[in-house]
């Protein structure tokens, strides 16, 4: 019997589980055995719920392979096919999303161009896939192409999308989405109107923020809007404004999260407000949070606001201790200098299993390199380099600085050059530790270089670049930078100020000046900077003048200006007014320490009252090295041999070590005073003892000492037992010698010396002048002179002034300018007709220096400025006040016999300060026993 085969129909898949599938799968996914769950879904006839649940565990254990037997599974049994066609795409859905979770995009995107029909969930999946894995422009691209295809989106929707616009700066994009939020009236809904203030205040437009954020109904927002809108016033510096809102959100009743936590945490660290901080604090601990986000915020905060030992009590209350409250300990260390002690805590570290990581690296860097521990940094570099962290662009910054604060520039220029990716802070780097390493040259080369690679030019870059320029002293240089500066808007402050400096120091006084008066805004560093041009180019009243500028401006001096004012009114020899600076000092309680007391102490001594400076200085309860030094110095200028060493010996006992500028003040004692003995036992205490090197002003100072007691031979055999190539200095004092005790033939050794060293300094043309003059040798003096002048070379005129009351005047030799030109040379007359008739004055013509008739010579002694100076404070001052005479050039012998017999025939103390030190005329005799 013939049989008829049937057609045989596909059986339609069936969605009909067991009755104990569903339950038994569910528990599994919510206990999280991915495992077992796999296995029940694979022995069984899933639903799409089903799915849909391991699907969720899938995603988020971000186990992509299993995820995708899932979906191998799903379209094996059909059940992808007929949720396609039965279900609107939640099986498809669910995939996609956990696609993206995984970060398969590729994946996720060839599962939704498959799609034969998408709902918005679809488009959600997909946006949301691409900004999980941050790409957040492709996402804003998929959002673009739903609104082409006509699909209307949701609240979650712009949700997302704005969240990618904020990722990516576009706040025009999200000002499109805002739009279509309120046609379709989704900007009432809560989660697109947080999404709205975090996208504009990750944009930086924060009032549009803050606008939506007001916008919101009361009872429409919750904690999530309160913490968007106080993050985007922190991620915007805006600080205060951030705790009134963080105030108000607790009016409203809202409780804090650990969100809102950090964020105010941040802003009390950000503005230094502690008592804030600890009532946050205080508030944490009675609500009993012990969350680790919150416990480093709150370290955090204390490190900021310089309480170290708060935030090591709170790192020591962390139980569970992660990466960020370990490096936030360590860099609470750093950020308050105490790299010791960071250091210290790194064995902590260690100790207890914690592996240094890009952070670590940079905070202990950053500690080596402020204690210049150049040995411990490159065993981090080198750890660095094992772990591989050096490529972290952070790390290698951090490491190019702390090569440059050991004083290792190669090492910092190899880490510079090592680098594939350099950003804006590398190459700022580099420039500065090539500037700051007086290598001018490379730091040019690698500013040009930046510019090339389009880095931008800041003004932090500038202020290494005028430091290159000051280093050259070339004006050509700044001119240059200053320029660049005006064209490309660079100019802050600070910098203006630092050009005011350099022009200052390259002599360019009218530059100075020009861009002081052009500052609307000046601030005390301003001011401070236009004096130390003025004193540093010898326009010492004018220095002086800017003080009480100052004060009109309603600016408060502080005590850097102080300090400047004090070396111009030195340098002016102006009593009167250092002691209306010393008042202003009392009255302002400034304290006196450091700088200021030091620079009192030069300024008496500088205007001829060591009694003033000796008190100042006894008052002093701590005192430095410098000031010690100061009072050596004092002392050893007035001609205080004896007192000086006395002083320095009383240093010593008090623990504190010399150094080369206190050992220079006292061999610079020992050398006015005449002390030759006493001379060469600290030269050799110096370098016996102490171990320095002496510098060629120390040994300058031995020969002038040796020297100008008379010994030449003896000073020349020094110099030529130096164990270094004497430079002009040492060739200077000798010459200087030769010609007080006539040693010509020595001199002439000295002249060539010193013209072939420096054929510029035009001091040395007229020193070796002179001692062709006083040798006779007319011709050579002429050849000097005409060397001189083919040079461009000026001899200073030479120029005394004298302070009576609050003014200083000023003379030259033969000077007629004066107002009581006409008085003051009918007094100078008299007063030599009296030293003549009553203390046997003769003229000493020798010390004129010209070649011409005794008469003329005699004329020319009877005009040298000082004479006109004493001749002005005998008719200007009271009966029996000494007269202050500063003069710019060393005093000739016969105005200083000429001073002495003034003293004692006019009865007046008389402390000239010539270019070498002082001289104190009383009763006829003068301190510095003949000998200067």
């Amino acid at each position: 019997m013939a049989t008829t085969a049937l057609p045989l129909h596909p059986i339609p898949h069936r969605k009909l589980p067991p009755p104990t599938a569903g339950p038994s799968l569910r528990k599994l996914c919510k206990e999280g055995d991915l495992r077992e769950a796999l296995r029940l879904l694979a022995a069984r006839s899933p639903t799409t719920e089903h799915y849909g649940w391991v699907l969720d565990l899938v995603a988020a254990r971000r186990a992509a392979a299993e995820g995708r037997q899932v979906h191998a599974r799903a379209v094996a049994t059909g059940a992808l096919r007929d949720d396609n066609e039965d279900g609107g795409g939640f099986l498809a859905t669910k995939l996609l999303f956990m696609y993206g979770k995984c970060g398969r995009l590729a994946d996720a995107r060839r599962l939704f161009d498959d799609m034969p029909a998408r709902t918005v969930f679809s488009w959600n999946a997909l946006i949301g896939a691409y900004l999980s894995s941050g790409c957040a422009g492709e996402a804003v691209g998929v959002y673009r192409a739903m609104r082409a295809a006509g699909a209307a989106p949701d609240g979650c929707t712009l949700a997302s999308v704005l969240k990618a616009c904020g990722a990516e700066g576009e706040w025009r994009c999200g000002s499109e989405v805002h739009g279509v939020a309120v046609k379709g009236g989704l900007d009432r809904s809560t989660l697109v109107a947080n999404a709205l203030v975090g996208m504009y205040a990750k944009c930086g437009v924060l009032d549009s923020a803050l606008r939506v954020f007001e916008w919101m109904r009361e009872d429409g927002r919750d904690v999530a809007s309160w913490n968007s809108a106080i993050s985007g016033c922190v991620q915007n510096g805006m600080f205060l404004e951030a705790l009134d809102l963080f105030r108000r959100m607790q009016s409203a009743g809202f409780s804090m999260n650990s969100y809102t936590t950090v964020g105010v945490l941040q802003v009390c660290a950000e503005l230094a407000q502690l008592n804030h901080g600890r009532e946050l604090h205080a508030a944490l601990l009675k609500c009993g949070a012990e969350f680790n986000i919150q416990c480093n915020a709150l370290l955090v905060m204390y490190a900021r606001c310089g309480r170290v030992d708060s935030a090591l009590r709170v790192f020591r209350e962390i139980d569970d201790k992660d990466n960020i409250s370990w490096n936030s300990m360590l860099s609470c260390y750093v950020q308050n200098g105490l790299y010791s002690e960071a250091i210290n805590f790194l064995g902590e570290m260690v100790q207890n299993g914690f592996e240094p990581d890009h952070a670590c690296i940079v905070s202990l860097s950053s500690a080596l390199g402020h204690l210049g521990r150049l040995i411990n940094g490159r065993e981090v570099h080198a750890y660095a380099i094992k772990q591989r962290l050096d490529s972290d662009i952070q790390v290698a910054n951090t490491l190019m600085d702390m090569y440059m604060k050991c004083y290792s520039v190669e090492c910092s220029a190899r880490v510079f050059d090592k680098m594939r990716i350099k950003d804006h802070i590398s190459w700022t780097t580099i420039i500065a530790c090539y500037a700051q390493s007086f290598r001018y040259s490379e730091a040019i080369k690698k500013f040009r270089a930046a510019q090339k690679e389009g880095i931008k030019v800041d003004p932090m870059v500038m202020g290494s670049i005028l430091e290159v320029c000051s280093g050259l002293k070339s004006i050509s240089l700044l001119k240059q930078v200053h320029s660049y500066a005006i064209r490309n808007g660079l100019l802050d402050l600070v910098l203006k100020n630092r050009i005011i400096d350099i022009y200052g120091e390259c002599g360019e006084i009218c530059y100075a000046l020009h861009m002081f008066e052009m500052l609307e805004k000046k601030d005390i560093v301003t001011w401070t900077s236009m004096i130390n041009c003025y004193a540093n180019n010898g326009l010492l009243n004018e220095a002086v003048a800017l003080f009480g500028k100052i004060q009109n401006a309603g600016i408060q001096p502080d005590s850097v200006a102080l300090v400047s004012i004090l070396g111009a009114i030195a340098g002016l020899s102006s009593l009167t007014k250092g002691k209306e600076v010393h008042g202003f000092l009392i009255r302002g309680k400034f304290p006196m320490e450091g700088a200021v007391v030091s620079s009192l102490v030069d300024m008496y001594s500088g205007c001829g009252s060591l009694n003033y400076a000796l008190k100042v200085f006894d008052k002093v309860q701590c005192r430095d090295i410098v000031l010690w030094t100061a009072m050596i110095n004092a002392t050893g200028m007035h001609g205080h041999g004896k007192q000086a060493i006395d002083i320095f010996k009383r240093m010593l006992e008090t623990g504190i070590s010399p150094d080369h500028i206190s050992f220079l003040a006292l061999l610079y004692a020992c050398s006015h005073s005449k002390l030759v003995e006493e001379g060469k036992y600290y030269l050799d205490m110096m370098v016996s003892k102490y171990r320095l090197q002496p510098w060629q002003e120390h040994y300058a100072c031995v020969v002038d000492l040796l020297g100008r007691s008379g010994q030449t031979e003896e000073a020349y055999k020094f110099i030529k037992s130096m164990p270094v190539e004497p430079k002009s200095v040492v060739w200077c004092a000798l010459l200087g010698a030769c010609r007080v005790h006539k040693n010509h033939e020595l001199a002439v050794v000295a002249t060539d010396k010193l013209l072939e060293l420096e054929p510029d300094n035009p001091g040395n043309y007229v020193l070796v002048s002179n001692v062709f003059a006083e040798m006779g040798k007319w011709n050579n003096v002429k050849e000097v002179r005409t060397r001189m002048t083919e040079r461009g070379l000026r001899k200073d005129p030479a120029c005394s002034w004298i302070e009576i009351g609050n003014n200083v005047h000023t003379f030259t030799a033969r000077d007629h300018s004066h107002k009581d030109s006409q008085a003051i040379h009918l007094k100078l007359a008299e007063i030599t007709e009296k030293l003549r008739k009553e203390g046997g004055y003769v003229e000493d013509t020798s010390f004129v220096l010209h070649d011409v008739s005794e008469e003329e010579k005699i004329d020319l002694l009877h005009r040298h400025s000082e004479r006109l100076a004493i001749a002005f404070g005998l008719i200007s001052s009271t009966s029996g006040a000494p007269l202050r005479i500063t003069k710019n050039l060393r005093v000739c012998g016969d105005c200083h016999e000429f001073t002495k017999l003034a003293s004692k025939l006019f009865d007046r103390e008389i402390v000239v300060r010539d270019a070498n030190r002082f001289h104190h005329f009383s009763g006829g005799c003068c301190s510095c026993g003949d000998f200067w």
